[in-house]
């Protein structure tokens, strides 16, 4: 591949930009996937998945998972606090935890925990079942393990399981309530966790979660509240247990100047509390800490203007220069980046398996007859005439005809051959003059609502609801590009649509590095052909928050490692849902449906419409079918 095909490429996918030195193109037009930023190892991203279709007989879509971008992002997150506590000659540690939910796949956690002993890394648990998980995983002693979200006794309960295992279990108040419960609870067990404290800070972070923040947040005990806390916990003789205080801004935070204000606020409240005899030991600051899924660098809601040591950088400074201001002690940082952490690790590979005709493109050239109306005639002079001057004025001749001919046929003036006719000429001008336009350095904006429209859609064998659900949901933006062909400069543009019976099913919204393209380019595709599409930085949130819409389960998965000689290893493989599967995630009986069918067989066969060995076949064939898969085969 010569450079200047490689550079066109990097700027129609961008994958310099937003691969964190994890992905990269090779000599073949091959993406490939690093096990650390900028390591020289690598594995071929085309040949890994041949491998797994192959010789592993799995079929698309397949979610691939390289556990070690996991600890990659892990250590980059401890270095760059490690780094800005060692410049600023901060006396606290950096203790980072991990947000189940995320991403709770077991295979994830554990992963992390891994490298516990050597970043101090624990898990945050948001709900009674990721917390019973929790406890059961082997943690480094001096790591923590926080208790957010809304809690009853049974929650409590079982964080007090934890304590008595010997963890740092740390149940953070969310409420004035929650803490009565703590207190009741302790006395009667004789367990006293350690206790954090939720603040509601007026700052709020920036981006689609901004409103997580704030005075409004969902979460978060108001100044009087914190007081009240402090107040019953002295009463109670348990403020020695009070070590934390926590507060949150929001998630993927797009500005650091919004991490700057929300700091001095949040160190404030410390320094205060610490001087009324609090003796608080860790500032737990939240997550926030965002991904550059478009890789543009700014504060767009898909990106972020800064880096991880610019985010860590200010975050120390300015919590230092507080507290030193207020003469009270350093504390120890809590982080909870769990986008941060998770995003790179997985690639989700799914291929085009159809297009969906957007114009009668395939249609033999139109030839004019001479009893055809006239509308029709007219229609097929636009085409023949469009050229580099008048392509505008005949594009909209062409939409004024367009509506002549659809009224025409509504009032029963000219045939259905006619109608057919006349579309295919309509839509072969715009062709033309958006051909046109392209060569034009200035062309009007309906020109690119023209290309939108013009553009393939292309049918790929994924549910968007289950493994990109935030593009649908919030319009997040992941980059997607294909896997092989990159030594080809793409000639075709187009939008992706996901195999639901929901018109919303679709990917039409693209990263760029200065705009959102609402079409993708991609290589010329025919029918049979093997073309792989990965959408990247999937593994954040999507994995768990993914739905079973259509009764579409799980894709098959690959974990993958790289050794120390840069040869790859599947070391897990994970099928996905059989349609067996669905059913009884829906609340159906594989044998209660099998027996029903065999019924309505059965009454086939005593009325004669059908012989018994028919019926006996027909019988396996759909209980077989049970052991499918979900997704086109």
């Amino acid at each position: 591949m010569n450079d200047e095909t490689l550079q066109r490429i990097q700027q129609v996918y961008g994958v310099e930009n937003w691969s964190a030195g994890y992905f990269d193109i090779n000599a073949e037009g091959h993406i490939v996937v690093r096990p650390g930023r900028g390591d020289p190892r690598h594995v071929d991203l085309k040949e890994l998945v041949d491998h797994l279709l192959t010789d592993k007989k799995l079929q698309l879509p397949l979610l691939i998972r390289f556990p070690q971008l996991l600890t990659g992002q892990l250590r980059a997150l401890s270095a760059a606090y490690q780094g800005a506590i060692a410049q600023y000659g901060f006396k606290g540690q950096h203790y980072p935890v991990y947000p189940m939910k995320v991403n709770p796949r077991r295979e994830v956690v554990e992963e992390f925990l891994r490298d516990g002993a050597r970043c101090r890394i624990g898990l945050e648990c948001g709900s009674k079942a990721e917390l019973y998980a929790a406890i059961a995983q082997e943690q480094a002693p001096e790591t923590l393990m926080l208790c957010n979200g809304f809690k009853d006794e049974a929650f409590i309960k079982t964080a007090l399981l934890g304590v008595q295992a010997g963890k740092r279990v740390t149940i953070i108040v969310e409420k004035l309530n929650e803490l009565k419960m703590v207190v009741k609870l302790a006395k009667e067990t004789g367990v006293a966790p350690w206790i954090g404290l939720r603040a509601k800070l007026y700052s709020r972070g920036s981006g689609k979660w901004a409103s997580s923040g704030g005075e409004a947040a969902k979460f978060g005990l108001t100044t009087s509240e914190l007081l009240q806390c402090v107040r019953l916990l002295k009463a109670e003789k348990l403020d020695g247990q009070l070590k934390l205080l926590h507060f949150h801004i929001g998630s993927q935070i797009t500005d650091i100047k919004r991490v700057k204000n929300a700091m001095k606020e949040a160190a404030r409240v410390y320094a205060k509390l610490r001087q009324i005899g609090c003796g608080i030991e860790f500032l737990d600051i939240g997550g926030g800490l965002g991904v550059d899924y478009d890789g543009s660098q700014t504060r767009f809601e898909s990106s972020v203007n800064y880096t991880v040591q610019e985010f860590a950088n200010d975050v120390v400074y300015v919590i230092k220069a507080v507290c030193d201001d207020e003469n009270v002690p350093h504390p120890n940082l809590v982080t909870e980046s769990g986008r941060f952490m998770t995003a790179y690790h997985t690639v989700f590979i799914t291929s085009i398996r159809d297009e969906i005709e957007t114009f009668a493109d395939d249609e033999p050239e139109v030839t004019i007859d001479a009893d055809d109306p006239q509308v029709i005639t007219e229609l097929k002079d636009l085409c023949d005439g469009i050229n580099g001057k008048n392509y505008a004025e005949y594009y909209h001749d062409a939409l004024e005809h367009k509506d002549e001919l659809h009224t025409q046929f509504n009032l029963g003036l000219i045939s259905l051959e006619d109608r057919a006719k006349g579309e295919v000429l309509f839509w072969e001008a715009c062709a033309r003059a958006l051909k046109e336009s392209e060569a034009d350095s200035f062309p009007d904006d309906e020109f690119e609502a023209l290309k939108k429209i013009l553009a393939q859609k292309y049918l790929c064998n994924f549910s968007l609801f289950r493994s990109a659900p935030d593009s649908w949901a919030i319009k997040q933006l992941f980059p997607i590009c294909p896997i092989h062909r990159l030594n080809e400069v793409p000639t075709d543009f187009a939008t992706l649509v996901d195999v639901t019976c929901d018109s919303d099913g679709k990917i039409d919204k693209f990263v760029d590095l200065k705009d959102v393209k609402e079409t993708l380019e991609l290589h010329d595709w025919k029918d049979g052909e093997d073309y792989y599409l990965g959408i990247f930085l999937t593994g954040a949130y999507q994995e768990v928050m993914g739905s079973h819409h259509n009764l579409f389960g799980h894709p098959n998965e690959a974990q993958v490692v790289i050794d120390t000689d840069g040869r790859y290893h599947v070391t897990k493989l994970v099928l996905g849902s059989r349609i067996n599967d669905m059913m009884q995630f829906a609340r159906y009986e594989k044998s209660q449906l099998a027996e029903s069918y065999r019924k309505q067989l059965a009454a086939r066969v005593e009325a004669g419409l059908l012989s018994k060995a028919t019926a006996d076949a027909l019988a396996t064939e759909y209980e077989a079918g049970a052991m499918r898969g979900t997704y086109l085969e």
